[in-house]
């Protein structure tokens, strides 16, 4: 089986790499030109859409189209409701999912496609509100829009200034721009995105609170603070969770027995038989409320270096207890 030898293969290499940092440099250069593009067109066009009763409906065809899918499913998880028509069905019947309410947001980087073009009259006739981003400012979907966002570009990062790329990059950090404008001014926070993101990795961290994942009742290993180490030590087995909560007759927490307490107990020679658990836990352990999120938790015991955290009401008794392993169980780390 023939080979090639090291030299071609190091200079087809090298022809890649540089090909590649090429149209980043171009791709970057494109999205950050579009900041000096922008002019009070952008803030009309979050006004419009603020302002309208209904839906945002984007629209475009091509590579346009799959920015402008991306775009609407944007919109819809940052708190404004969207979808995206293709301009194409539009003419063919699905026209009749746009209202009078409705902004519709035409992308065409050309801002002349036949497609677009044909149901733009319609749209206007209805009463609906036209924002257009195009990379052409004199175009026939520009003059026909209320509002037109600029996505020029210098050039394509396609050595022949033809595929689509630094223009499509454009468009979609345009896009994004709008997007988290309209979500800003919507007031949109974290609680609001979890409700659009209730599956996956960000629907648990932002969903799930210390009540969903801490261990009650008698899952929860403590001893009074007059218990003697030997039984702290008792119930840190029986529970498994590496250490115990020491509390006050009033199930108030005064401090933590752990693993790491153990450790050192043995290092100074303690007696176990005799020591109390008082004279050799850790006072005052961190704490959590219940209606935390659990993503919190996480964030505590990785700051402090800790594998435990006890859960109190807001007057310090003892109502939970979780570790890292609780956490990994619900996903949320």
């Amino acid at each position: 089986m023939p080979t090639m030898s090291s030299a071609p293969i190091a200079a087809a290499h090298a022809r890649f790499l540089g090909l590649a940092r090429r149209v980043l440099d171009i791709e970057a250069e494109a999205v950050r030109a579009l900041a000096g593009q922008l002019d009070d067109g952008f803030g009309t066009a979050v006004d419009l859409v603020l302002a309208s009763k209904g839906r945002v409906i984007v629209s475009g065809v091509g590579k346009s189209g799959h920015i402008g899918r991306k775009f609407a499913a944007t919109l819809a998880s940052t708190g404004t409701p969207a979808y995206f028509v293709h301009a194409a069905e539009a003419a063919h019947g699905d026209l009749g999912m746009i209202t009078a309410n409705d902004v519709l947001i035409a992308l065409s980087y050309s801002g002349s496609g036949e497609e677009l073009l044909k149901i733009v009259p319609l749209v206007k006739r209805q009463g609906a509100r036209l924002i257009a981003i195009t990379g052409n400012p004199d175009s026939p979907l520009a003059r026909e829009a209320d509002v037109h966002l600029n996505a020029a570009v210098k050039e394509e990062a396609c050595p022949l200034n033809l595929a689509p790329t630094a223009s499509t990059t454009a468009t979609l950090a345009l896009s994004d721009a709008l997007a988290v404008a309209l979500l800003d001014a919507r007031g949109f926070g974290s609680d609001d995105f979890a409700r659009s993101h209730p599956g996956g990795a960000l629907g648990r961290r932002l969903l799930t609170h210390v009540a969903d994942v801490m261990r009650s009742g008698d899952a929860v290993p403590q001893v009074g603070d007059d218990a003697l180490l030997a039984d702290a030590l008792m119930e840190m087995t029986r529970a498994g969770m590496g250490m115990t909560a020491i509390v006050d007759a009033d199930r108030r927490i005064v401090g933590i027995y752990t693993d790491g307490d153990l450790r050192r107990s043995l290092a100074s020679g303690c007696n176990f038989t005799t020591a109390r658990v008082a004279d050799v836990m850790s006072r005052g352990p961190r704490t959590i409320h219940a209606e935390a999120l659990a993503v919190e938790a996480a964030d505590m015991m990785e700051t402090r270096r800790i594998s435990q955290l006890l859960v109190a009401d807001g007057d310090g008794h003892l109502i939970g207890a979780l570790n890292h392993h609780d956490l990994m169980l619900a996903k949320v780390i």
